[in-house]
């Protein structure tokens, strides 16, 4: 009976509180990861897992190991917040109404990020806390998706959901964020492939100083640890991409959803970008693909700004011209 709740179904509403706490979990998460890789420490179970602290693996090896770690990490947590941020964006506006397409978003970012858990099976390292908070979260995202769902769940039908007209700036502006989410997919996948199979690149070994051989010397289990980071950083670009790709061809042109294509860019590419300059990473041709990434995210948040803008300005002077024609109208008939 529909007067007749329970309290389960009080306590679980229409799913956004959910989505709303998984989103929360990932910001904090993320936020934790870049805090603790900035005071210089391990976490306990890296450094169980390798078998000394920061301390000693410095001593052990030179201070860019550590430094090439955090840049892992940083970048990783930077993927975090991101998501976490699109999260509750999508539980605060378009689920709320219930739009098929934001719940597809959901479905089809949040399956990538959790699977990408599973690549931690690449080298055979299993972070104690990453898998805690995977299975604290997954079962609260997914009765999130169950309770959220929408009455139409064809996805081609959620695909093709009009949208109002956005003006050129818009439409190449949606564009150009589109062109970017494939690239943060393509680079994604081919990260978290490296990761779990070779795990550096020679621009990687070029800067810690060090090979693969004298790296497993140190500790069997230090390229274990190294490629958890990567790869689930490669699962998190990808899981970002996707997440964009839908809300650059089906969200509404709206002021909220500039402001967090805004904030979800900030935290992804500065924690992606910025950690290279913190630790002193600055191959050219490593970080030349994710500055073109970045300027074509500029760009494209720019022109969605505009077309945003120039509608907004149209509907102000064509609200302005009815209130005008009222006003005629009005003393017409008075007269």
């Amino acid at each position: 009976m529909r007067d007749d709740p329970s309290l389960l179904d009080v306590a679980l509403g229409d799913g956004r509180f959910l989505i709303a706490l998984t989103g929360i979990a990932l910001v904090l998460s993320g936020g934790f990861a870049i805090l603790q890789s900035v005071s210089g420490q391990l976490l306990p179970q890296d450094s169980h897992a390798i078998g000394m602290d920061s301390a000693a693996l410095m001593r052990a090896a030179n201070p860019r190991l550590l430094g090439f770690m955090f840049h892992d990490r940083v970048a990783y947590g930077g993927t975090l917040v991101s998501i976490g941020t699109g999260y509750l964006w999508l539980a605060a506006f378009p689920v709320q109404t219930r739009a098929a397409w934001a719940w597809w978003t959901l479905v089809s970012s949040g399956g990538i990020g959790f699977l990408a858990f599973l690549t931690y099976l690449g080298q055979g390292y299993l972070d104690s806390w990453h898998g805690v908070a995977t299975l604290f979260l997954l079962p609260v995202f997914l009765l999130g998706l169950w309770r959220s769902r929408p009455a139409q769940l064809s996805l081609r039908v959620a695909w093709m959901e009009s949208r109002q007209n956005d003006g050129v700036f818009g439409r190449w502006g949606r564009r150009l964020l589109s062109a970017c989410a494939a690239g943060l997919i393509l680079a994604g996948g081919t990260i978290a492939i490296f990761g779990m199979t070779t795990v550096f690149v020679p621009s990687d070994l070029r800067f810690i100083g060090l090979d693969v051989r004298a790296l497993s010397h140190i500790s069997h289990s230090l390229i274990p640890v190294i490629s958890h980071d990567r790869a689930g950083f490669g699962g998190g670009l990808c899981s970002i991409g996707c997440l964009l790709l839908f809300m650059a061809r089906c969200a509404p042109l709206t002021r909220s959803f500039v402001e967090v294509v805004a904030v979800m860019g900030i935290a992804g590419f500065g924690g992606a970008i910025g950690v290279h300059f913190a630790v002193g990473y600055l191959d050219f041709l490593h970080l030349l693909p994710a500055f073109l990434g970045l300027l074509l995210f500029l760009l494209a948040n720019g022109l969605l700004w505009a077309g945003w803008r120039g509608r907004r300005t149209a509907e102000t002077r064509h609200e302005g011209a009815d209130s005008m024609a009222t006003t005629r109208a009005s003393g017409k008939q008075r007269g």
